[in-house]
């Protein structure tokens, strides 16, 4: 995984509306095999403590937030689109973008009329708890308003990364597998909401979706699994009632250990 090398820790970039991009080259990262555990460890410490320290801030200024996690081309842009259109009239949203490069999502964000910064990552995969408090300042949420963090497309070190969050949303669209979680169980692990998108499509490709709720679930018993469409609004009642109980009082699920969590 990435923490080998610590591929994207200076690389990354954060843009706010109004001024220009400033996209990295990607730094050379040897992967030095000795002690690979130990930098691992101390990586992932490092971010852990960051982690909650974005978590206090976040929760002075009551702001919930949810970091949405998928591969490449599984719809988490085109649903948030659609999620701030649609629930942007009841509470105050903020996104976060991660991308390798570009400002392309989070043009799309804000065409919405959502605040949104970009991350770059450069060579990175996957944001980091320093790049959310990074952002958070660039953006500087209002109080008691929902922040989506649109990670990098990615099923694997995303994972492994805490940055302060509420909760993990991982989106899978049916044009993928049915076994993405036996695949990427590390991802469907760490999940507190696992959505299946694109159901308009399902007439057209072969994608048991009860098969990947099994699959989902013999690494995450009792994940939350909803189907919907981005596209058509099937299913996003459902979506929007959870992301309702997520900012409202009382704790987060606390998904289960399972062996594939890392403490």
């Amino acid at each position: 995984m990435c923490a080998t090398c610590g591929c994207g820790d200076d690389a990354a970039t954060v843009t706010v509306p109004g001024t220009p991009s400033d996209h990295q080259h990607p730094h050379p990262h040897p992967h030095p095999h000795p002690h690979t555990v130990d930098l691992e460890q101390r990586v992932l410490a490092k971010n852990d403590a960051l982690a909650e320290s974005n978590r206090r801030l976040l929760a002075q200024r009551g702001i919930v937030a949810l970091n949405l996690m998928s591969s490449p081309g599984a719809g988490k842009t085109t649903l948030l689109e659609r999620t701030i259109r649609e629930l942007g009239a009841r509470t105050a949203v903020t996104v976060i973008e991660g991308d390798q490069e570009t400002l392309l999502d989070a043009e799309r964000i804000r065409a919405t009329g959502a605040p949104a910064v970009q991350v770059n990552t450069g060579a990175g995969c996957h944001l980091d708890a320093q790049m959310v408090g990074d952002a958070l300042t660039a953006l500087d949420p209002p109080e008691h308003s929902l922040l989506f963090i649109e990670n990098v497309g990615n099923l694997v070190c995303p994972a492994m990364f805490d940055l302060g969050e509420r909760a993990k949303v991982v989106i899978v669209s049916v044009t993928e597998g049915a076994d993405k979680p036996l695949k990427y169980p590390h991802m469907f692990a760490a999940a507190d909401l696992v959505v299946v998108n694109k159901s308009d499509l399902l007439p057209y490709v072969d994608f048991d979706v009860a098969q990947c709720a099994r699959h989902a679930r013999s690494v995450n018993p009792g994940v939350e699994i909803l189907t919907v469409s981005a596209r058509t609004g099937e299913g996003l009642a459902q979506w929007y009632r959870w992301i309702e109980i997520q900012t409202g009082p009382g704790p987060r699920r606390q998904p289960v250990d399972n062996g594939y969590r890392r403490e």
